[in-house]
């Protein structure tokens, strides 16, 4: 996502120096950018691949109840949010925010309970494995995400600023269930990350735990943002482990909702 350098972004957050470093899932610290809601029932989605080939599942498995929780309500482990689905109300915040024990997370940030504990679960299957991550950006709440989108675009300019943050009501770090992850290596919030042994580690064993890649490789314009495979939404072990069984990578296909590759004007 973002450099350290943008001095002007972590003076308005009043931050340590070391910073804020953002985009649509960025964290805190940052670089040049690199790659960075009503209870209404979900849509049946398949494993079945598209009439046109696309891949992108038209209704999913019979036994698995893509109802099971709201894609609308902000509060729903499910919600689906990106550049045509903004939070409802825009300046949600979670009520159930707790920092997940014993992870080093780089700006103390916390998420919603249930992804707080998941976490805490992943980091320590990934130890045990010898997989050492951190938490580089966590939750973030509406203002936060106003003052980092504003400081891409003066510095970007708004087109290119869309492609790696996320506009303020807009942002999966506002919902408390994202979490950005980083090794200590020389891939922070840069594509190569998933090609490192812990960014490989999470992608095959995230699901185990609840999490998926929300912002996968090839799925630009489904998602609307470039890959991040450090940026990992909690969504639960049932809808983890069925994505992962059906192949279908996103939430956007998997629920059968339109692509979302920019903002409505």
């Amino acid at each position: 996502m973002a450099p350290r350098q943008f001095s002007t972004v972590l003076a308005v957050l009043s931050i340590s120096a070391a910073a804020i470093a953002l985009a649509g899932c960025a964290p805190e610290p940052e670089r040049s950018p690199q790659t960075d809601t009503g209870d209404s029932p979900a849509p049946t989605a398949s494993r079945e691949p598209s009439a046109d080939g696309s891949g992108a599942p038209e209704s999913a498995a019979s036994e698995f109840d893509t109802s099971a929780h709201s894609l609308d309500d902000p509060a729903s482990i499910w919600v689906v949010t990106n550049k045509t689905r903004p939070l409802q109300p825009i300046d949600f915040a979670p009520d159930d925010l707790v920092m997940p024990a014993g992870v080093e997370n780089e700006f103390a940030q916390p998420l919603r309970e249930p992804a707080a504990r998941a976490v805490e679960s992943l980091v320590a299957a990934a130890a045990s494995a010898g997989i050492d991550v951190r938490i580089i950006s966590a939750y973030r709440d509406y203002a936060t995400q106003v003052a980092l989108y504003d400081g891409y675009v003066s510095r970007d300019g708004a087109d290119a600023a869309d492609t790696y943050s996320a506009r303020p009501g807009h942002s999966e770090h506002q919902t408390g269930l994202v979490v950005d992850f980083d090794d200590h290596g020389e891939c922070y919030l840069a594509g190569c990350f998933g090609d490192t042994p812990a960014g490989v580690w999470l992608a095959e064993h995230a699901a185990e735990h609840g999490f998926i890649v929300r912002y996968p490789d090839g799925k630009q314009d489904v998602t609307g943002f470039m890959p991040e495979p450090w940026h990992f939404r909690y969504v639960g072990t049932e809808l983890a482990a069925e994505m992962r069984e059906s192949g279908v990578t996103t939430l956007e296909e998997f629920f059968g909702l339109p692509s979302a590759p920019g903002y409505v004007p």
